[in-house]
């Protein structure tokens, strides 16, 4: 898969040298509704004999559109495991576009022509409430009268569960609920973050549970406060592990909220290295202990409750 970045306005040299079926989205965390976005494109692609491209974003265009901060959105996915998932997926060319204020300003038409005609799009597929602007203006209803018969649309239907569409926004809700099962099974994959090893307070190690401390990289969206089921991949091994998110309430309060993983069946020192999570599994919410005898006993319990759970899981 070749990953393009697009700095607007588009270049000529952006362009594929031959007709392409374009899929449009930004695709954070790239879960099942998208995945069936993507499918319905590789279906066209194949049926044309064309290369499936993907054009998503550099950034959530709430921060234009919007004002939002960056630093307030925290994404599904970062930049390189967005391109993983679409390499897994098929597509043989993902376009970054760099959301400027400029590209932000283009109006309907002009984003068909200057992007989707430039991009030799020979057919255009997107979700059904895919917008380029404001929505009353620009959807996918009205997407074929600005492509005035240059390129095919395919407009692809809600994938829902429970009667309700899977969204980027159940996921974020579910995680911050801790409700890592329903997460995943939005997502279609186990929910993955990345982060770097740095120095903690070393206590875990006085408990007999030793720590890593992670900073999680890429601005991603950390599950709710908890104790969780993880694996963790050091160098090129997975580990098993406990993940507590919290405040570390039974050692003071007004603490400010850490990401620790106790890895079961190692004993490396690997600080300033960069790991993958997996989270599996929510087990209980952080518990304030009197004392830290009461809190080993229950690490103790949670360790056989992680081992448990990997044990009878099928995959």
């Amino acid at each position: 898969m070749k990953v393009i970045d697009i700095q607007p306005p588009l270049q000529a040299s952006a362009a594929p040298p031959q007709p392409i079926v374009l899929t449009l989205g930004f695709f954070d965390g790239v879960h099942r509704g998208h995945q069936a976005v993507i499918q319905a494109g590789k279906q066209v692609a194949l049926e044309k004999k064309l290369p499936l491209a993907v054009m998503t974003f550099d950034m959530h265009p709430a921060i234009v559109y919007r004002g939002v901060a960056k630093t307030a959105i925290r994404y599904l996915s970062t930049r390189e495991e967005k391109i993983a998932l679409m390499q897994q997926f098929g597509v043989d060319l993902l376009y970054f576009v760099h959301f400027t204020p400029a590209f932000a300003a283009l109006s309907p038409q002009a984003f068909v022509d200057d992007y989707l005609v430039g991009l030799k799009a020979a057919a255009v597929v997107a979700g059904f409430d895919y917008t380029y602007g404001k929505r009353a203006v620009a959807n996918m209803a009205l997407l074929p009268e600005y492509a005035r018969g240059r390129f095919e649309v395919v407009s692809v239907p809600k994938l829902a569960e429970d009667g309700k569409k899977i969204s980027s926004t159940r996921i974020r809700d579910a995680l911050d609920r801790g409700d890592i099962d329903t997460a995943n099974e939005l997502l279609g994959y186990v929910y993955l973050t990345t982060g770097k090893v740095v120095h903690g307070e070393a206590r875990g190690r006085l408990l007999g549970f030793p720590t890593i401390n992670l900073a999680t990289l890429g601005q991603q969206r950390l599950p709710g406060i908890g104790i969780y089921a993880v694996t963790v991949k050091v160098d090129d091994t997975w580990y098993l592990g406990m993940a507590s998110i919290g405040r570390n309430v039974t050692f003071g309060d007004d603490r400010a909220v850490t990401l620790e993983i106790n890895l079961l069946d190692f004993n490396q020192m690997i600080y300033g290295k960069t790991v993958q999570v997996r989270w599996y599994h929510y087990l209980r919410g952080e518990v304030k202990f009197a004392g830290a005898d009461a809190l080993i006993a229950q690490l103790k319990t949670d360790e056989q409750t992680v081992r448990q759970y990997f044990r009878v899981r099928k995959d």
